[in-house]
Order: structure tokens, then sequence, then C-alpha cells
């Protein structure tokens, strides 16, 4: 016993130590690099597996689960490696980060992917980046180089061209939902970052999610007893994924990427999600793509290579 308390004990001190900023060395933003970039990979299932959901449960329903879900995995982890309250301080940045990425990007991009395809969604992911990366200018003071804006313009440019050729030109009615996704998500992404600066990053969301249980768990229950659930192999593994991959182990990865190499430059990392998305789409859901998609991936490639070597 006396061992395996003291396993755990080395496991919480680990956990809860945060991570550098970005100016560590290499190696630390080569890690933090990569913890952004796997952070992305989980992200980019996030539509498709909603698709998957959207066949078994309703909108509202599937948010609320997911988020009560989320938090059960969360608080678990808080709970076995006992750590500790957040300060007073931090609390205000947290609601930012529960409102941001627990509720409000979840809810408006499922109601959204109801009347558009995924294709079309992914026009939100490729403004992300840099609507993220505007606002922890002003929120944080950072101020990337000439040459990371010109090269985060540029991915924006080319990501957005490519997904909007993609859905045939032309706008929806989601898209109202959309563009508030971007922005209450670009916020959530920004204070999370500046926290996970602090305290360790699967700390941050791990709060957020806990946070929102007074209104996810009730939230669940109204939903679940309006909406009918159709059980299938689709629908539980799509709100599984979105559940723990999406909502918690992405975001755990994201956030201490973010921590280590910056919110500007860890953001740009996010113009490959779309076109991963579509990559899940064609193969999960047998949506098409166009010869468009191997050029604009290679242009997108480019300019993340560019905002990563930028100073600033």
């Amino acid at each position: 016993m006396r061992a395996q308390s003291s396993a755990i004990d080395r496991i919480r001190i680990a956990v809860n130590t945060p991570r550098t900023p970005a100016q560590g060395p290499t190696a630390d933003r080569r890690s933090g690099t990569l913890l952004a970039a796997l952070g992305v990979t989980a992200f980019s299932l996030t539509f498709p597996a909603t698709a998957w959901g959207l066949e078994g449960f309703g909108p509202w329903s599937l948010v609320a689960v997911r988020s009560v879900l989320a938090a059960v995995i969360a608080g678990s982890c808080l709970l076995v490696l006992r750590v500790p309250v957040p300060a007073r301080r931090h609390w205000a940045g947290l609601a930012v980060v529960a409102a941001g990425v627990v509720l409000g990007f979840p809810l408006l991009t499922t109601l959204a992917l109801q009347t558009s395809t995924t294709a079309h969604a992914a026009v939100v992911v490729g403004l992300l980046p840099l609507t993220t990366a505007l606002l922890s200018a002003l929120r944080t003071g950072a101020r990337p180089s000439r040459t990371f804006w010109g090269a985060a313009l540029a991915g924006a440019a080319a990501v957005i061209a490519f997904t909007v050729q993609q859905s045939g030109g032309a706008l929806s009615s989601a898209d109202a939902y959309l563009f508030g996704a971007l922005l209450i998500c670009a916020a959530g992404y920004t204070e999370g970052g500046r926290l996970a600066r602090t305290m360790p990053g699967w700390q941050v969301i791990g709060w957020a999610l806990v946070l929102c249980l007074p209104l996810s768990v009730p939230g669940a229950l109204v939903a679940l007893s309006y909406e009918p659930v159709h059980l299938s192999a689709h629908s539980v593994a799509g709100l599984l994924w979105v559940a723990a991959g999406s909502q918690f182990l992405g975001l755990v990865v994201w956030y201490r990427g973010m921590a280590a190499i910056g919110i500007p430059k860890a953001s740009q990392l996010q113009l490959a999600q779309p076109l991963l998305t579509l990559v899940w789409s064609v193969l999960l859901l047998g949506e098409q793509l166009t010869p468009a998609a191997p050029l604009t991936a290679a242009a997108v490639l480019i300019c993340i290579a560019l905002t990563q070597r930028a100073r600033g």
C-alpha cells in the first residue's frame, strides 16, 4: 500500500507541474508543437463524430451528454490526483473557457451540422487560427512578427477558399451558428492558453468541465426527455469520441502545447484541421473531395512552417 501511495504521489506531482512558456529550450518547443498537433488531430475528428452522434441523439442531448461524460472523466482525474481547487483569480478565466469550448462551440456547431455538411462547417475552423491569434494579441500582449501575420493571413485565405469551393460557394442558414462558434471558441482558446502558463493544461479544461456540471446535468436530463434517442454503433462511437477525445483529451494536449510554444504559433497549427476534417469526412461519411485538396494542403503546410519559424 505504501509503494502504491508513493507512485500515486509521484504521478500527482508530475501532472500538477505546469509547462514553461514558449521561451524554453528547443526540446520543449518541439514537444509543445507535437502536443498541439495531437490536439488538432483530435479536433479534426469532431465534426464527423458529431455527424455520427446526430444519427442517434438530438443536438441538445448530444451536447449536454458529451459535456457530462467529459466532466465525469475530468472530475475523476482531479479527485484521484487530489488537485486543489484553483485560486479565486483563475475562476473568471475558467468561466470563459467553459462558455467557449465546453458549451458554446459544441452547441453552435452541432446546431449548424443539422443543416450543413462537414465540408461547409470547416469554414469556421479555417478562420479560427487567425481569430485566436488576434484575440491573443489583444488579451496577452503577444506581438508576432509581420512574417507571422502574413503567413497566417495567407493560410486562412487558402483554407477559406478551399472550403467555400468545396461547399459549392453558397452560404447556408447555418453560417450564423458557425461564425458565432468561431468567436466564442477563439476566446476560450485564448483564455485557456493564458491560464495554462500558470496551471497544468489538463486542469484548465478539467475545472472548466466541472464548472459546467450545474448546467450540463439538468440540461442533459431535460434534453433526453424531449429528444428521442436511437442508439447505434455510429451514434455511440460519435458520442464517446466528442466527449472523451474532443472535449477532454484533445484539449488537455492542446492547452499544454499552447503553454509551451505560445498561443499564436499553436493556433496556426489549426490551419491543417479543416483539411484533416475533410479527409475524415471522406473516410467516415463518404463525402467527396475535389482535386484542389492536395494543392491546398501543400499551401497550408508552407504557411504553417512559416508561422512556426517566425520570431515573436
